[in-house]
């Protein structure tokens, strides 16, 4: 028997899914601003392949401390004020970033003591997903996320590569702080207001602990939130030596809007296209998919192959469909918001685990063979991924 799936109509017929889904088009466009803005700013101050991958990814380093120890807070804080919270701060972040006049070090310390609350900010939207889209409605919601995420990436990547050639990376950091400040007006006045999931018995750090062990002591949770991290980890890597390798801010600019590109295909087409369980037939020849293309650049392709095998490397980005309905069954209702947390805590701190080993090792044998490393580490890790990412097969990594 043929499992039906939810319709983008259905989808965006609910106006809260409508608000959360234009509000993360402007977070997504202003941070891929600021990333590009950043690390050509750092690699024209220092010239060091290194430092630029650094700072690529340096917003996503706090989520490993915010994901230790401040994910109760996502269940436990009306779910509307932490989001306009979480785009003020980013606000104030660029507007110090642009015309603060801070030395390299200081810049990367303001984007890593300002992130600590990030994996908070993010868990909440994401917990609210599965409350405002049921079933396989909540699957189509994340891949129409996925999709924006890759067309907001892009739009992004233009904007600032535009405003890069005409202000400098700090007028590019400006238009980053209207952006969030956006992004918060329409979630304050788009979304109706919650109240928290949970309670606050006891004190947040204690709580997150607590309740991380709890998740990650299970199995079944365990599986299927490696299955998440280690891919990602791997492709975000060789982007972080996209700039160093092809050596200029706007073909570095091309390629990774063509990566971003490909994800969007990717997560449309195996959205759209495919019923329930094939999407999770597919996670595990999708996870592979990511590593592959990467094995290319040992020809070192000019900027045309590269952003070709960019593109069909992120395409692969979409096995994560396959697994979130089953994350979702997986984890307890009343802990959902720091559930998803530690999906994204992990996500972000193993792209920015990614891009500093991947970065390091680009300082010493080249850009272009660091890239063709992440591709081989991305093609073992799908291997050892199997067990989880195929459905009808038992997390036994998990273990």
């Amino acid at each position: 028997m043929t499992v039906k799936g939810a319709t983008f109509r259905e989808v965006f017929a609910v106006r809260e899914f409508k608000v959360l889904f234009g509000s993360y088009a402007l977070l997504i466009v202003g941070d891929s601003i600021k990333m590009l803005a950043l690390s050509v700013l750092v690699y024209a101050q220092t010239g060091s392949p290194g430092l630029s991958a650094a700072a690529y990814m340096v917003g996503w380093l706090p989520y490993i401390f915010g994901g230790m120890f401040l994910l109760s807070l996502a269940d436990r804080l009306p779910p509307r004020g932490v989001m306009v919270a979480g785009e003020l701060v980013r606000v104030v972040v660029c507007l110090l970033l642009a015309y603060g006049g801070m030395p390299v070090s200081a810049m990367l310390a303001l984007v890593l003591v300002t992130g600590l609350f990030s994996p908070v900010f993010g868990a909440v939207r994401s917990a609210m997903l599965p409350d405002v889209l049921p079933g396989d409605a909540f699957v189509l919601g994340r891949s129409l996320l996925g999709v924006t995420s890759a067309g907001s990436q892009i739009a992004g990547l233009a904007v600032g590569g535009t405003f890069l050639a005409v202000t400098g990376p700090h007028g590019a950091l400006a238009i980053t702080a209207g952006l969030s400040a956006a992004a918060a007006l329409v979630l304050r006045f788009g979304l109706p207001y919650r109240k928290a999931r949970g309670s606050a018995r006891r004190g947040a750090v204690r709580t997150t602990l607590r309740v991380n062990g709890r998740l990650l002591g299970d199995p079944r949770v365990r599986g299927l939130l490696l299955a998440g991290w280690l891919p990602s980890m791997c492709l975000a890597g060789a982007e972080s030596m996209v700039v160093p390798y092809l050596g200029g801010q706007g073909q570095a600019g091309v390629v990774l809007a063509a990566a971003a590109g490909g994800m969007a295909v990717g997560e449309f087409s195996v959205g759209r296209f495919a019923t329930p369980p094939w999407r999770e037939r597919l996670s595990w020849p999708l996870a592979a998919l990511i590593g592959i293309p990467l094995l290319g650049f040992a020809a070192a392709p000019g900027i045309a192959w590269a952003a070709v095998l960019s593109a069909l490397a992120a395409a692969g980005l979409s096995y994560q469909l396959g697994i979130q309905r089953r994350f979702v069954d997986a984890v307890p209702e009343d802990v959902r918001g720091q559930a998803f947390g530690l999906q994204s805590a992990g996500l972000m701190s193993g792209q920015a685990v990614g891009g500093a080993l991947i970065g390091a090792l680009g300082q010493a044998i080249g850009p272009g063979p660091a890239i063709v490393a992440a591709g081989v580490a991305g093609v073992l890790v799908a291997l050892a991924l199997g067990p989880v990412l195929r459905p009808e097969a038992r997390p036994s990594l998990a273990r």
